[in-house]
């Protein structure tokens, strides 16, 4: 199952939940997305010729992130631009999820394992702006 995570027409974030199944390639992204997050199916024998990737500039102005679950249970809070929030959603083992704009926080729900896939270069003090998270009687 594929859930998109919208607020005001905007897309927040893109599941892929761990029982997703379909043949061929998918793409769930739009082109224009700095991050591209798809799922491939693919037979025995099948063959993917070799390639290199160009060297293409881009710019990129926010940093996405993709979060596979290895273990546990997590719970991820949206918040919008202006650091309210409106929504919380559940991931279990072997989901993905791509985060692709607005705030966001996690609380682990069970003990969790999540590999983490981002663009760099990673520059802490200014890639995050951190705010007070929901009070946990107002999770929806």
């Amino acid at each position: 199952m594929i859930e998109k995570i919208i607020n005001e027409n905007i897309i927040f974030g893109i599941i892929i939940r761990a029982n997703y199944k379909a043949d061929g390639i998918k793409f769930f992204t739009p082109n224009e997305f700095s991050q591209q997050l798809g799922y491939m199916n693919r037979p025995k024998g099948y063959e993917i010729s070799p390639h290199l990737h160009n060297k293409v500039k881009r710019n990129v102005e926010y940093t996405n992130e993709v979060l596979l679950i290895k273990s546990g249970k997590v719970r991820v809070d949206f918040y919008n631009e202006d650091k309210i929030y409106f929504k919380s959603v559940t991931l279990n083992k072997g989901d993905v999820i791509l985060l692709v704009c607005g705030g966001h926080g996690f609380e682990m729900l069970e003990q969790s394992e999540m590999i983490e896939i981002k663009q760099g270069p990673y520059v802490d003090d200014k890639d995050k702006t951190r705010f007070e998270s929901v009070s946990k009687n107002k999770i929806k």
